[in-house]
């Protein structure tokens, strides 16, 4: 089955040996999205708020790039340092992805690469 690399400007490059998404199969399944600004990649400041707004920039931004919005999403997964930022973590969640919820599943995690407090991945359905 063919496969296609997505790379989009307007998210931060990757700080490993991963694409930003790959499509596949009909789907766009994106890497998980740290809160780094894509033009400084430095971690942007603030608490789980600031940084999940940045979070769902980048996942918007490789959606973008593989020509689909936050409506293809289909499952997402969603890491956090502390579960008792959930509730806050799922305010800005639910603006960008709140009209018709994908599948999600949400955990707790030690720790996640830059000292970031949230990570996000998505695979999204054309």
């Amino acid at each position: 089955m063919p496969k296609k690399h997505v790379v989009s400007p307007q998210a931060p490059k990757p700080i490993g040996p991963y694409s930003q998404g790959v499509i596949s199969g009909g789907f766009l399944f994106a890497s998980g999205q740290i809160p780094l600004d894509p033009e400084t990649m430095e971690v942007v400041p603030g608490d789980i708020v600031a940084q999940t707004e940045r979070v769902m920039e980048n996942l918007v931004a490789v959606l973008k790039e593989a020509k689909m919005g936050v409506e293809n999403v289909v499952k997402t997964t969603v890491y956090l340092v502390d579960m008792a930022e959930f509730p806050k973590m799922n305010e800005v969640y639910s603006r960008y992805l709140g009209k018709e919820p994908p599948a999600r599943t949400t955990v707790q995690v030690s720790a996640l690469p830059r000292g970031v407090r949230i990570e996000i991945d998505v695979v999204a359905a054309y």
